[in-house]
């Protein structure tokens, strides 16, 4: 919990959107500022409306279709974003979708948008990545003795298991219950017990995230004979993320969505959990738009900064 308004309860995962999408109007002004794309501060604050929308509808819409099928069924729980479950792969597919709409709505090449979202994109996935290490979800799998950085997450489920208050707190609530079982000694008793578990969040944070920023941007800054070719850094970005995301999955605890007896790890194809999965069709994704030629002329979009 990062803090309480009275009876809000404002949580470090929508902070770390919230932090995402403004980093990500600065960082799209500038670009038009730089003749990268051609938008007006109007415009650009109407693009981040389309793409929080993309976000959120595909990213709560994939994970249902991805992970949790039966919400299909029951539309109120499609709505309560606020107890957790947005899909990634979703809410890029709700990005590409909600970003081309808006490109057609104004005459833009939407390759060159989606070249800019995707010099934007990576810091929110930072943030986010990191909001999930604090709040303890989406953790790695148990490490190894050698792993000195190695973490014991107060939502394991032998922490549930073994403290009534974390298991009654549940995955929203656990911080408070976790502070308290810290004050009374009720932690120190019960840590030895729960595993050490790779901390995958900053895995992904660094290696989605930083690793992509840093990459996306000098092909930018440096190669500008590239970005003379709209869809190029998007495919970059596609290429890595997917990349990033298939390499640490071997590290994430998979989704227990799709755990039972015969498959009490929870994966999908042979070795290969739903995230990896899902990172192909990602890659095919920026290997195509790398094989096909943009249908609009490149001397038409906006020239990238000198």
């Amino acid at each position: 919990m990062a803090l309480h308004l009275g009876p809000l309860q404002v949580r470090w995962y929508g902070l770390g959107y919230l932090a995402g999408f403004l980093i990500a109007g600065f960082i799209l002004d500038k670009l038009s500022r730089d003749a990268f794309i051609g938008l007006s501060k109007n415009a650009i604050s109407d693009l981040i409306g389309w793409l929080v929308a993309g976000v959120l509808l595909g990213g709560r819409l994939g994970y249902a279709l991805f992970y949790e099928p039966r919400m299909l069924s029951h539309p109120l729980e499609l709505v309560r974003i606020w107890e957790g479950g947005l899909s990634f792969h979703g809410g890029l597919l709700g990005v590409a979708i909600s970003s081309a709409l808006f490109a057609r709505r104004h005459a833009h090449s939407w390759r060159r948008l989606a070249d800019a979202i995707a010099l934007a994109g990576p810091f929110g996935i930072l943030l986010v990545r990191c909001a999930n290490f604090v709040n303890g979800e989406l953790y790695g799998r148990i490490a190894s003795p050698g792993v000195p950085w190695a973490v014991r997450f107060p939502t394991d489920p032998v922490a549930r298991a073994l403290s009534p208050e974390l298991a009654a707190a549940g995955s929203l609530r656990w911080h408070d219950a976790y502070a308290a079982l810290r004050a009374n000694g009720g932690w120190a008793a019960v840590a030895a017990q729960v595993p050490l578990r790779h901390p995958s969040q900053l895995y992904e944070a660094l290696l989605e995230g930083a690793l992509t920023v840093v990459v996306v941007w000098w092909i930018y800054l440096r190669r500008r004979a590239w970005t003379g070719r709209p869809g190029v850094i998007t495919a970059a970005f596609l290429l890595l993320y997917a990349a990033c995301r298939f390499t640490v999955e071997f590290t994430r605890q998979p989704d227990p969505q799709f755990a039972s007896a015969a498959n009490p790890m929870g994966l999908v194809l042979g070795p290969f959990s739903m995230g990896q999965v899902l990172s192909v069709f990602i890659a095919a994704g920026g290997a195509l738009l790398l094989w096909r030629r943009p249908l609009e002329s490149a001397a038409a979009a906006p020239a990238p900064p000198l």
